[in-house]
């Protein structure tokens, strides 16, 4: 089931049902594909049709904090928000959904949890550009950027398809390799909470010159199209 609508800074949703997901990242306009089977979160999907479509992604954080029940952990404070664009109900009752980006949130009061789901109060204010489409300032840093792209992948053996990338904009390169890379949570973390995208590609410069010098060990991945 397909929809078509528009969302904007003015009618965002005071309240956002939130999905921990540790090492998941959600940036504005980039794709997420979810699977959900547990019946806590079948029913977080359907708060979330009824309130504006939109889902709160957010990564547990592990260090801050006394410990929680391993269902509701300590989340860092900065989260994307998505909204549903598609969604289908499969015969053994999960829902396979896709979500878009939206805008990030600063994690507000949590409200009781009922059905087994968090939600809570989110500030959509200090990122009131994220609807804005980004480009890169410093042109040269797409080359340099790509230079280093090629060997990164090719260490962590993951494919890219080279000729979809070169057409991209400067916000879907960055986007699908910060999402589809396998870095820590920390790091994935600090990719998401970025101010712009010029921020963002240097900590993926970073990320990326560390691994290939100092043989860092990474899961591989996918990039998501």
């Amino acid at each position: 089931m397909m929809y078509t609508f528009e969302k904007n800074f003015k009618n965002l949703p005071k309240v956002l049902p939130l999905f921990p997901l540790k090492r998941v990242l959600l940036l504005p306009r980039a794709k997420l594909p979810l699977n959900l089977f547990e019946n806590r979160y079948l029913h977080m999907f359907d708060f979330a049709l009824a309130n504006g479509r939109t889902i709160g992604i957010i990564q547990p954080n592990e260090k801050v904090g006394s410990e929680k029940d391993a269902k509701n952990p300590n989340l860092y404070s900065i989260g994307c928000a998505g909204y549903i664009t598609a969604f289908s109900q499969t015969n053994d009752n999960r829902y396979e959904i896709i979500l878009k980006g939206l805008c990030r949130f600063k994690l507000g009061t949590e409200q009781s949890i009922t059905k087994g789901f968090r939600k809570a109060k989110v500030n959509w204010a200090p990122f009131k550009e994220d609807f804005e489409i980004k480009r890169l300032k410093n042109k040269s840093k797409r080359k340099e950027f790509m230079d280093i792209l090629k060997p990164f992948l090719k260490k962590i053996s993951v494919s890219a398809d080279w000729e979809a990338i070169d057409v991209s904009s400067d916000e879907d390169i960055v986007n699908s390799i910060a999402m589809g890379c396998p870095f820590d949570q920390s790091e994935k973390q600090a990719l998401l909470e970025a101010k712009n995208i010029d921020e963002r590609i240097e900590i993926l410069l970073s990320l990326m010159k560390m691994s290939i010098n100092e043989n860092k060990n990474l899961v591989s991945g996918a990039i998501p199209s």
